[in-house]
């Protein structure tokens, strides 16, 4: 009984496998149609499309056309919707090709509209044939569809200039660039430095004569330098760095040359002015200012 029932088993599977092997995704109730402007309902061009067989006549498709096909995918002889679904579209001279997908609802049904728009420049110029593929596939055991469904013949319109396709961009050696740089600034004429310069001159005794008028003394004089000798020479002599820095920036020097050398004495001066300010200080609480 064991073997009868093995027997049994094999011959089963024996029919039963080409059967499943044969199956494979294919299409039913497939019409492509032509739609021209203005040719209103029901005036559109319309061919039935038949799994394995194109069509015996180009498909012309003009400027103004709309060109539609409608199926039903089936896996085996189940409508269902596969995993991808396109229409291959492939020019016979230079072999380029592009897939446009079609939009497939659950129940198999599918769509796809195309006008000359939708083609790239290379079909609207080509002379040579371009055949129309429909591809029907998804996953598992069932073999995917793809087979000529018809030819594409597009008509343009003389009366309208064909589209240009830009250069595609090119990564290599530039042309060598030149960089023209601004000059370096220079000094003012020294008609004007000098009489600024003597403005300036001219400023100290009026400068001297406020001070004595305000209650000014040179009498701690001697006392602040023994008191505090190093912070106040350091302190005027800073003072006096400062100016000759600023003077060497406008006769010669540049920015980073200046700014190194504003930065270390411009620290000098912030700390022995702070110790010469203290030591006045201690003389004023002491009641001697």
């Amino acid at each position: 009984m064991r073997v009868l029932g093995n027997f049994l088993t094999l011959a089963l599977f024996a029919f039963s496998t080409p059967t499943v092997l044969g199956a494979s995704w294919t299409f039913t109730d497939a019409t492509v149609s032509v739609q021209s402007k203005g040719s209103g309902v029901g005036g559109a061009r319309k061919e039935s499309l038949t799994p394995g067989k194109p069509l015996a006549k180009p498909i012309e498709l003009g400027s103004s056309d709309s060109l539609k096909i409608v199926l039903t995918t089936q896996e085996g002889k189940t409508a269902k919707r596969p995993h991808q679904a396109f229409l291959l579209l492939r020019d016979g001279a230079s072999n380029l090709d592009l897939s446009y997908p079609l939009s497939v609802k659950e129940s198999g049904k599918a769509k796809v509209d195309l006008t000359q728009k939708d083609l790239p420049t290379q079909f609207l110029r080509s002379n040579a044939k371009i055949t129309a593929h429909l591809v029907v596939a998804s996953f598992g055991s069932f073999t995917g569809y793809n087979s000529l469904a018809f030819n594409l013949n597009v008509v343009t319109d003389q009366n309208i200039p064909a589209s240009t396709t830009e250069k595609a961009l090119r990564y290599g050696k530039l042309p060598e660039i030149h960089h023209i740089f601004r000059s370096d600034p220079k000094s003012p004429n020294i008609l004007i430095s000098i009489v600024f310069a003597l403005g300036a001159v001219a400023a100290l005794p009026v400068l001297l004569g406020a001070w004595l008028f305000l209650g000014g003394n040179v009498n701690h004089f001697q006392k602040a330098l023994s008191d505090a000798p190093v912070a106040h020479a350091l302190f005027v002599g800073s003072i006096i760095g400062l100016e000759g820095i600023l003077f060497m920036y406008y006769s010669s020097w540049n920015l980073f040359q200046t700014l190194p050398a504003l930065f270390a004495v411009g620290m000098v001066t912030f700390i022995s002015g702070s110790r010469a300010l203290t030591e006045v200080q201690d003389r004023r609480l002491a009641g001697q200012r």
